[in-house]
């Protein structure tokens, strides 16, 4: 039987003139046997902690520590993984390759994307909904990645109140580019990154090494 695998995936500073350095693309996986029971844990471990709606990194304060805490708990002990990408959009030349924003957005996605995905199994691919053209994007991105794999059985923008695991995935990459920014105000911000880095035994920006699953970065030489 052929496995499926799920991944959530979402963007963050990754407007070309949004006057922050760095675009970061990530997801969190899992197979898809193995998606509801994620869900339902992540949920009990809301339930218990009386948090109610979506998490996010900009969500996180001193009477919420707890409770993030526990979700990186959650995801380092259990098969999820994360995958994210890190580009600088000061070597951005758009002109120099002749293509469009959206035409490197979906290069980009698909350096994210192709290390990770085989040809023996298949896939569903979630984008974060930002906005109208959201759509738009999902449609051109699978356009784009079926030029070289024929095994996406989905891929289509999700609002994130929709999904965990998407949800976890803006809680990781948050917290890297919290970290790639220079920004250290916030103790209980603080407190999860060092939770992470203890986890990884590394600096949260400092890449992996091209075998690690668990936990992987990567920078994007644009040069």
């Amino acid at each position: 039987m052929t496995k499926t695998f799920n991944f959530y995936c979402d963007e963050s500073t990754h407007l070309e003139n949004d006057g922050h350095r760095y675009m970061i693309l990530g997801y969190v996986s899992t197979s898809y046997n193995q998606l509801k029971k994620h869900n339902q844990a992540i949920r009990e471990i809301k339930r218990s902690h009386f948090i109610k709606g979506e998490m996010k990194w900009r969500s996180i304060s001193k009477s919420r520590v707890v409770f993030y805490a526990k979700v990186v708990e959650y995801f380092f002990m259990t098969d999820l993984e994360f995958r994210a990408i890190i580009i600088d959009k000061t070597q951005l030349n758009h002109s120099g390759f002749n293509q469009t924003h959206d035409e490197f957005y979906d290069k980009m996605y698909f350096q994210l994307l192709n290390k990770k995905i085989q040809f023996d199994a298949t896939y569903n691919i979630y984008i974060d909904e930002k906005d109208t053209h959201s759509y738009k994007k999902a449609q051109s991105l699978k356009q784009y990645l079926e030029r070289d794999y024929h095994n996406i059985r989905t891929l289509q923008a999700i609002k994130s109140y929709e999904s965990e695991l998407m949800q976890m995935a803006d809680l990781l990459m948050g917290a890297i580019n919290y970290k790639l920014r220079g920004l250290s105000k916030v103790a209980s911000k603080n407190t999860i990154i060092e939770k992470i880095e203890k986890e990884i035994g590394k600096p949260i920006i400092e890449p992996s090494s091209l075998y690690e699953k668990k936990f992987n970065k990567f920078f994007i030489d644009l040069k």
